[in-house]
């Protein structure tokens, strides 16, 4: 039988927007390289960053009823999570339920199937990563569940964890790591910048990473192109 689990709870709004500063690269980075979503999953724009918390929602195959369905569990901050409980590529999502959403206060879309009206979602300014992009719309009538939790391009997405996504991809942070998975993307950052300006200065990687101790380890040798030439 379909469940709605109402008003999970979620991480608190100041971590979520904390990790919306960060990449998904640094945050997937900072969380011991986890994480991330399947690479399937696009951006179907550019240029854009956001994090919210997750509203999960599983779908019939060819059925968008409980997208429908989970926008009453919507609210502002809150980043919808869809997976098909088989795999489809229909395009379950459009620009009336982005219309919806977005009034609603939600940051974007996350969904395991196809997407359509790009277009428009893009002129409307709401964010979606999909597996596909397709114009076959869905039927009505076999409901899913809301607010569970989902596996989703290869990860298990609880309500209430952190999604952020970019042009790299989608990460989620559980709800409970959020504040010091933000706290280790800031020091990521800070690194980062540091090597950055050595960069800058005209240093290399080998000694910027300090790597020449791995290479000895590893037994590399040099040798000038007129000795490798005669071996």
């Amino acid at each position: 039988m379909p469940i709605v689990v109402t008003n999970p709870p979620r991480a608190d709004r100041a971590d979520v927007d904390a990790l919306a500063g960060f990449g998904v690269a640094t945050i997937h980075e900072a969380q011991g390289r986890t994480g991330l979503l399947g690479s399937h999953l696009r951006a179907r724009q550019s240029g854009v960053r956001v994090a919210g918390n997750a509203v999960t929602v599983t779908v019939a195959p060819g059925d968008n009823t409980t997208i429908g369905v989970a926008v009453e569990q919507c609210g502002e901050g809150d980043f919808l999570a869809v997976v098909p409980t088989a795999p489809c590529d229909m395009g379950y999502f459009g620009d009336l339920l982005a219309t919806t959403l977005k009034v609603r206060g939600v940051r974007g879309l996350v969904i395991d199937a196809g997407v359509r009206d790009v277009a428009d979602l893009n002129e409307m300014g709401f964010p979606v990563w999909s597996k596909a992009v397709n114009a076959e719309g869905c039927g009505k009538g076999n409901i899913g569940d809301v607010n569970v939790p989902i596996s989703i391009a290869g990860r298990i997405v609880n309500p209430g964890d952190v999604i952020i996504a970019d042009d790299d991809g989608v990460v989620v942070v559980p709800r409970l790591l959020a504040a010091d998975v933000a706290a280790a993307a800031q020091a990521r950052e800070e690194k980062e910048a540091r090597a950055r300006a050595r960069y800058l200065a005209g240093e290399i990687a080998l000694d910027v990473n300090d790597m020449r101790p791995l290479l000895e380890r590893a037994g590399v040798r040099y040798v000038s192109y007129e000795e490798w030439s005669q071996q």
